[in-house]
């Protein structure tokens, strides 16, 4: 993680800020670095599981640019409110959530460093693992819910489309494979 953290502090700012990126298909452990490595930055997490809903892979987008990405490049705080997964199968906002502007802070989840969104981002973190593993993480760790299973298939469908025709993974400053980390 020191080495990780030293790549970002060694980058310039955009805009001021410097905003590190984890992306990377579902279960493939980008929560897990991505709280690692906000302890090594002591920078804080916008989390877009906040924003994505079963339904609506990745056109959330402007729920997110436009409160979030957006002022904190201005400087300014990110004010937004956050997708309720108490409806799990739906797509119902809940509360509001403020997020302070820090001078390094991290977007963790599928489709934060997104070709729209690139050279907003200081740098960017690619997290991957084979299909089957990210599939049983995903199922155990959702297993309560009915119809997961289908549910998982189509949504790691349409990301294996999305990253495929946005080059994600091909513009990463740094790719991480998970697949000996459970």
């Amino acid at each position: 993680m020191d080495e990780v953290a030293a790549a970002v502090a060694a980058r310039e700012p955009v805009s001021g800020i410097r905003i590190v990126g984890i992306d990377g298909p579902s279960s493939s452990g980008k929560s897990h670095l991505a709280r690692s490595l906000s302890k090594a930055l002591k920078a804080p997490i916008i989390e877009i599981d906040d924003f994505v809903s079963w339904e609506d892979f990745a056109g959330w987008w402007p729920r997110f640019d436009t409160p979030v990405l957006t002022p904190l490049l201005r400087g300014e705080d990110a004010h937004y409110q956050a997708r309720d997964w108490t409806d799990w199968y739906g797509n119902t906002l809940g509360e509001w959530k403020t997020q302070p502007w820090a001078p390094i802070m991290i977007f963790e989840g599928v489709t934060c460093t997104r070709r729209d969104t690139i050279d907003r981002l200081a740098y960017t973190i690619w997290v991957d693992a084979p299909a089957p593993l990210r599939l049983a993480r995903g199922l155990a760790r959702d297993s309560s819910f009915v119809g997961v299973e289908q549910l998982w298939q189509k949504w790691m469908t349409e990301e294996e489309s999305f990253f495929a025709s946005d080059g994600t993974r091909d513009r990463a400053d740094l790719i991480i494979d998970t697949a000996d980390h459970g």
